[in-house]
């Protein structure tokens, strides 16, 4: 269970809620998908080069509103191509190679695991993508397995597509309309899980996603980290809109988005029957013209309007009628309607926002001018809104003009929309949501025909089953059941796994599994970044253990540096703070001094000075040396001192 998140009390059966997922994971391959380049992200030294983006018509002379809208904003794009990391494909200047055949096969195994059915050939598709996170326009996507299923709790959860596609690239940076873009990560290849639309409840979600990553990470040959992996969306409720929802990274967080959504369409749907009662027309929306209300705001107090005014800016307002008192109203905590207004403001316009009535008097903005602003458009401030806008006139014209029209589209409920998702949960609008003209074959590529030699390689790598690895467990590392069900509910089940097997014969599997399952997650209660931890750092940790060079007790301290040094050795961070380990014969002169510069209180408590002594010993020789080993040192030698004290 996901646990300490707050959802709000929604009865999601009589709302027909309704979910699908799909699962983007990283696959851990030597090289990209369609060229030779590692797979890998790197700082190293780079080219750049500019592009500007246009959307194409597609064999069926449409032109997809999602590439359309991109490319509206008037982007200019930046790539940095890393020298050893990116090549000419990359670049777009050289045709793609034939698909990477390690990707296909552990795509396959993956299938397998899945009960689906693989397709006899792969054809690449191109799927048109003009955010600028692909050079070519498009993005690269071959169907390798239709249909199967996954079962969790007791359920059959279906699978609709299982496909291997090509990474985008990792955005650097964005200043106005200029967006910069590494190409190390794109073509990195990706699986992508789609299920069918069986979830109806955020939990179930949630258990659904873990599966299937636990699934993926059980191959052994993916990867793993904050960015490998991320979830995408499909949310809808009775009455409402298929919303899609991108770039769910924290496993966590999925209840939460879910939830939040159903929320807000809940909301939005009240919104519609409000505007419905008092008569609202979407024509009379649409009729209304920006009018320039910059005199009203010459000797304004706000400092955002003042700042305008002064670089030539004007500033412009539209009337919504019917809408008083809806701007403001809440649809998720800490975003109002007046917030989806402002998103697609922001995304059509480039605008840094808006003001509007239902917020005012407020910014600086005073209830005069507001007064004002009715006056001249003509709201009666009961029943009607309006909506400002202060920037340079084209940019408020067309921030005005996209307010509009998703103030009118509240009539319709809930629109389809793709919406990016946030840390807290929430969301935000992202584009319109993508149409069938998107997608057109990729003729550069071959087909790649799947043979029995492809199919026997993935047999290969076919995840184990869970209830034959839970029964491997328990019998071959003797877990116990807790330990067995938080091991494999962990993120790093295929890491636990290895070290497990490697260091058997010299540390207890229950040890390096308490590593990961307490240990990490109690730092992670406290805040800690567990998530920048490496595996590197991890294995170097075991290792390290089982070696003696650490105590394990040094484990949680010696985490809490990895976490804020990610990139260096542990091995060098336990020599840089004294975490290495002693001799027992060095340790036992530390307690022998201790006990020494204690001895009144140990003959006065006797047996009871063990806590006092312990505690003191331990301050100074804590992941220096086993702490059991440590316990039976303190305790004969208090003996001895109590025993001759007695004798006296």
């Amino acid at each position: 269970m996901v646990k300490d998140v707050e959802l709000p009390e929604l009865d999601y059966q009589s709302l027909g809620l309704t979910v699908g997922l799909e699962i983007h994971q990283q696959l851990a391959t030597k090289t990209k998908l369609f060229c030779e380049c590692p797979a890998e992200l790197s700082d190293e030294e780079h080219t750049s080069f500019e592009r500007r983006l246009r959307p194409t018509r597609s064999e069926m002379g449409e032109v997809d509103v999602a590439a359309l809208f991109e490319w509206k904003k008037g982007r200019v794009y930046e790539y940095e191509a890393p020298i050893n990391h990116s090549c000419l494909v990359e670049a777009d200047e050289e045709p793609p190679h034939p698909i990477n055949r390690e990707a296909v096969i552990i795509a396959m195994a993956i299938a397998k695991a899945l009960n689906s059915w693989i397709v006899d050939e792969i054809h690449v598709m191109r799927k048109v993508v003009i955010d600028g996170s692909n050079t070519s326009g498009f993005q690269r996507t071959a169907i390798v397995a239709l249909g199967g299923y996954i079962s969790v709790g007791g359920k059959k959860y279906s699978i609709e597509t299982i496909a291997v596609e090509e990474d985008a690239a990792r955005k650097v940076k964005e200043e106005g309309l200029r967006t910069v873009y590494r190409l190390d990560r794109l073509g990195i290849p990706l699986i992508e899980i789609s299920t069918g639309p069986d979830i109806h409840d955020p939990q179930e979600a949630y258990e659904v996603a873990l599966a299937i990553g636990r699934l993926l990470r059980l191959t052994g040959r993916v990867k793993r980290g904050l960015g490998t992996i991320r979830q995408d969306l499909n949310v809808s409720i009775k009455g409402g809109a298929i919303t899609e929802i991108k770039g769910v990274q924290r496993l966590d967080l999925i209840p939460k988005v879910i939830a939040y959504e159903a929320l807000r369409q809940v909301k939005l749907l009240e919104i519609k029957e409000e505007l419905v009662s008092r008569g609202a027309k979407k024509e009379e929306i649409l009729a209304q013209a920006p009018v320039d209300v910059t005199d009203v705001f010459k000797n304004s107090k706000s400092k955002i309007i003042r700042k305008v005014l002064s670089s030539g800016g004007r500033v412009y307002a539209v009337k919504i009628p019917k809408f008083g008192g809806l701007l403001g109203k809440e649809l998720v905590p800490g975003r109002r309607f007046g917030t989806e207004l402002a998103d697609y403001a922001r995304f059509w316009a480039g605008v840094g926002g808006i003001f509007h009535s239902d917020e005012l008097p407020k910014y600086g903005i005073s209830e005069t001018e507001v007064n004002e602003v009715n006056k001249i458009l003509k709201v009666d401030p009961k029943l009607d809104a309006f909506v400002l806008v202060a920037e340079k006139e084209e940019r408020a014209l067309k921030a005005l003009e996209a307010v509009v029209k998703r103030a009118a589209a509240a009539l319709d409920g809930v629109p389809a929309e793709t919406r990016a998702a946030l840390e807290d949960g929430t969301t935000k609008y992202l584009r319109p949501r993508p149409g069938k003209a998107r997608m057109y074959p990729e003729t550069d590529i071959p087909p790649l025909e799947i043979t029995e030699g492809m199919h026997r390689e993935a047999d290969k790598i076919k995840p184990e089953p869970l209830e034959a690895k839970i029964r491997r467990f328990r019998e071959e590392y003797k877990l116990s059941n807790e330990l067995i069900e938080q091991v494999i509910r962990d993120v790093r089940l295929d890491l636990i796994e290895k070290l497990m097997e490697r260091y058997k014969e010299v540390i207890p599997p229950k040890v390096i599994a308490s590593i990961f399952t307490v240990t990490l997650r109690g730092l992670k209660r406290e805040g800690v970044n567990i998530d920048s931890i490496t595996d590197n750092q991890l294995e170097e940790l075991v290792d390290m253990i089982a070696k003696g060079e650490i105590a394990k007790e040094a484990a949680e301290d010696l985490l809490k540096l990895a976490a804020e040094r990610p990139s260096e050795s542990l091995r060098k961070l336990a020599r840089e703070k004294g975490f290495t380990s002693i001799s027992k014969e060095e340790a036992e002169r530390i307690i022998e001094l201790i006990i020494k510069d204690n001895l009144n209180v140990v003959l006065e408590r006797k047996e009871r000075s063990m806590g006092l002594i312990m505690g003191k010993v331990m301050s100074k020789l804590r992941g220096k040396i086993d702490g059991k080993i440590v316990a039976e040192m303190v305790r004969k030698k208090l003996e001895e001192i109590i025993s001759k004290n007695r004798k006296k």
